[in-house]
């Protein structure tokens, strides 16, 4: 795959923007990272997964107690990822390295693997937003079609119906086949996987046989398969399709852009930074309840501008971005409710399903 470049030479709106922000900092002698309001979730999150762990494998439950529970785990457990390992992974948790790499090992008890997703998301994702054939977010699938450059398969006609079933099944594929297909195959889409040391690949095989053991094995010899099968679908069911609801209303919903990468050299006609705002969008700024619990992804735009910054400052800081943009001209797309930037995105999904005139 060819190189993707930014026309940078005359980054103006990004360097005005960011010099109100860091005014916004010095001025109340802020620090960029978490403060009490992220280290209060932490003590509320990650103490509830475990507790919630602990008695379903300790107390017998009714069924219905069981799946609605197992399901509130999941739950919590996408919360920990948005709140704590995703601020911890990007070194905006705090403003020391080591409590950012304790906190992002966070994404290893979910399933996942830290330094892979670091690759994965910090710097493709966030470099590479919405272009084809280099954004694993928007990868090229033949079950859901995400952008108009990417092929068309007959049942992409319905991909808005069946859309929730596809990702019910994120944690799990994420946790059991991505991971490991990024891990043999070296590359995120077509982007290597750099600097994975020794340290690296023992904790990759470490954090994936104690998910097996914790999510699997324990379960079902403490419990049997009937409990397993009901609390492992019930938990991942909740985490997944809450974790790519969240980060599919970021980027694939009406009037957010894309690019294609193809052999050839590109260069994107126009600053990084305005890109990003092409490309990203936000949700629900004024529901407190919503930001709590995603971690300020509803500020997605304030995100990929500072992914520093702790999502504890977005709102706060997301005036002065609207205000940069209102004076440079500059897109901020943003839907009033998660309910309107969820109707968006199965609207764009369900026009997407629709057989291009190309290939009639």
């Amino acid at each position: 795959m060819s190189k993707v470049t930014f026309n940078n030479k005359n980054a103006v709106f990004y360097s005005f923007l960011k010099s109100e922000v860091d005014n916004y900092f010095e001025k109340r002698q802020l620090k960029k990272t978490g403060n009490w309001k992220l280290f209060l979730k932490t003590a509320i999150l990650l103490p509830s997964a475990i507790f919630l762990y602990i008695f379903l494998l300790a107390v017998d439950c009714p069924v219905i107690v069981l799946v609605l529970l197992s399901g509130l785990l999941g739950f919590i457990l996408a919360s920990i990822g948005f709140n704590i390992m995703h601020d911890a992974c990007h070194g905006s948790y705090s403003s020391r390295k080591g409590v950012n790499e304790i906190f992002g090992l966070t994404m290893n008890a979910l399933g996942g693997n830290a330094f892979i997703w670091k690759q994965k998301h910090n710097i493709i994702h966030h470099t590479y937003t919405n272009i084809d054939g280099m954004d694993d977010d928007i990868a090229k699938s033949p079950l859901i079609r995400q952008c108009s450059t990417q092929k068309w398969f007959p049942i992409h006609r319905i991909q808005h119906l069946y859309l929730p079933l596809v990702y019910s099944i994120t944690t799990v594929a994420w946790t059991f086949v991505t991971d490991f297909m990024k891990y043999f195959s070296g590359k995120v889409v077509s982007t290597g996987i750099k600097n994975m040391n020794r340290r690296e690949h023992v904790i990759f095989w470490i954090s994936k046989f104690l998910t097996i053991g914790a999510y699997i094995l324990v379960p079902l010899l403490l419990k049997g398969w009937f409990f397993w099968l009901l609390f492992f679908a019930s938990m991942h069911l909740v985490f997944g399709l809450t974790l790519a609801f969240v980060f599919q209303l970021a980027h694939v919903v009406e009037h957010t852009e894309f690019e294609v990468a193809t052999t050839d050299p590109k260069m994107i006609e126009t600053e990084w930074a305005i890109y990003q705002l092409k490309t990203t969008s936000n949700f629900a700024m004024n529901n407190k309840i919503i930001s709590w619990f995603v971690g300020g992804l509803n500020f997605q735009v304030e995100h990929h501008l500072f992914p520093r910054i702790s999502h504890v400052h977005y709102p706060a800081i997301s005036k002065i971005v609207r205000d940069a943009c209102h004076v440079h001209g500059v897109p901020y797309h943003h839907f009033p409710s998660m309910q309107s930037a969820i109707i968006s995105h199965f609207k764009f999904m369900k026009q997407l399903g629709k057989r291009p005139l190309a290939t009639a």
